[in-house]
């Protein structure tokens, strides 16, 4: 799969789906408490513009805090009106910009987790292709995904995508939607009820902060 291919896909479908909200939406609280929708987008657009410059800078004010570094970044952008986000996202949608260590696999994995973080409070369907978890999936079993993304190693389990050819691990069992597997290895509750087997429990628990 040409990760950057699909990726400026993706970017290019949030921009849509963002230009038919309305205001309320736009101030609707994401699945993370740092930003409503406006600061989501923001955020997004931070993605695929983002300088280094402005990586090293955020660096130093945010002390190495990654949450507070994020959160420097997209504010500046977060300032923009609706409209502005929107074709700044159309328009940098191609961007093939990276951070160190995740790659590609950083932006790739922040597009289709942070669509859900605003679509789910919203109440819109996940409209994209499932096959595009595999690789959002494969990386977050990975040491790799601790810098940014996790606070650690997920439990030691046997994960299995219901709607997906996708395992991974050992141990017990816990099964689910490939989005509800990568939410809940991320930290989100939004659709634990979703997940099943022995090893459910198990992550239920990593997800809550348990």
């Amino acid at each position: 799969m040409n990760l950057w291919g699909v990726l400026k896909d993706e970017r290019l479908a949030i921009a849509d789906r963002l230009e038919a909200l309305t205001p309320d939406q736009w101030r609707t609280q994401t699945l993370c408490p740092a930003w409503d929708v406006t600061g989501m987008a923001a955020h997004l657009l931070t993605t695929a513009e983002f300088t280094t410059a402005e990586m090293l800078g955020g660096m130093l004010r945010a002390r190495g805090d990654i949450d507070r570094f994020q959160v420097l970044l997209a504010a500046p952008r977060a300032e923009l009106d609706t409209d502005q986000l929107v074709a700044r996202l159309r328009t940098s949608a191609g961007a093939r910009k990276a951070p160190p260590v995740v790659g590609v696999l950083g932006p790739y994995t922040d597009a289709l987790v942070h669509q859900l973080d605003m679509w789910i409070p919203l109440g819109l369907a996940d409209e994209r292709p499932v096959d595009r978890w595999r690789a959002s999936l494969d990386f977050l079993m990975t040491p790799r995904a601790r810098v940014g993304f996790l606070g650690g190693r997920p439990p030691r389990l046997w994960y299995q995508a219901t709607d997906l050819e996708w395992q991974h691990g050992t141990g017990d069992v816990v099964s689910g939607p490939a989005a509800a597997l990568a939410l809940a290895v991320l930290g989100r509750t939004a659709r634990l009820n979703e997940l099943d087997g022995p090893g459910a429990p198990a992550l239920r628990a990593w997800a809550s902060g348990g």
